[in-house]
């Protein structure tokens, strides 16, 4: 945990010399689509051996925050993620992304016949041998002409993670029980293929913390152990249907949306 720490609670100013040579960054204005919504991306460029994080990046990562406060014409923005990697760092384990980096930026619109604008501010975690937050400010103007598909988007669009139907899972069960500070949860996935797989376990509700889940076979179910605790120490209750699993195997990842009790 000493790492996370670090990561988490460096002082920004600390580290507010220019990363120019570790990260690049800008967005890619895209194009506007039929429904009337906007598909653009952030792209982030990283030096060989620099990484950064998944939404939920694991004790050693820091989770990306994305402030849109400066963004207009627009009513919402979200990120769809591709799939990430593993990595392993002194033992510990984080989740995300290194080299070449898009992620595609889903806008809805309040005017879906002008120009919108994107303007903010994004946190995020850099790291090679330590791990340092990092502050981008992007701003990029997304033209209503603009009609044709970027295929760099596309291709990062294609790389998120398949449903649980189109993976085969046949069952996702969840066991939840008390512990001192908490709950613990065993979830157990009925799925085809996915010998070495990883799971990564998050919660509908941001103030829960979810510890670093165990994994292991039995057959063709892929068990996952992790405890969770609520930032406030007080007593919650889980709900099973906000439950989110992604299950990383050699060839893709799996999405899976709640679990059965």
């Amino acid at each position: 945990m000493i790492l996370a720490l670090f990561c988490l609670f460096l002082p920004v100013a600390a580290v507010a010399e220019s990363f120019d040579n570790v990260i690049q960054a800008e967005i890619r204005p895209g194009w506007r689509m039929a429904d009337g919504t906007h598909m653009a991306a952030l792209h982030m460029r990283l030096a060989p051996g620099w990484k950064t994080y998944w939404r939920a990046p694991g004790d050693a990562g820091i989770p990306p925050q994305f402030n849109w406060r400066g963004a207009s014409n627009t009513t919402g923005i979200s990120v769809l993620w591709p799939s990430p990697e593993v990595f392993w760092q002194e033992g510990m384990r984080s989740v995300g992304y290194d080299s070449d980096v898009i992620l595609p930026l889903h806008v809805s619109l309040r005017d879906a016949s002008a120009d919108a604008r994107l303007r903010g501010v994004i946190d995020i975690g850099i790291c090679k041998d330590v791990c340092l937050p990092h502050r981008l400010r992007v701003d990029m103007t997304l033209p209503a002409s603009a009609a044709r598909p970027d295929p760099a988007i596309a291709a990062a669009m294609a790389d998120r993670p398949i449903s649980a139907a189109e993976a085969g899972v046949r069952a996702v069960r969840c066991k939840v029980a008390p512990v001192s500070g908490g709950l613990s949860l065993v979830t157990e996935i009925d799925i085809p293929g996915g010998r070495g797989a990883e799971a990564m376990i998050e919660t509908a509700d941001p103030q829960v913390w979810v510890a670093e889940p165990k994994t292991r076979w039995s057959g063709n179910t892929l068990i996952a152990e992790t405890q969770m605790r609520h930032v406030n120490g007080g007593v919650f209750a889980l709900d099973r249907s906000g439950v989110r699993i992604t299950v990383l195997r050699a060839r893709d990842a799996v999405d899976i949306r709640g679990c059965s009790g």
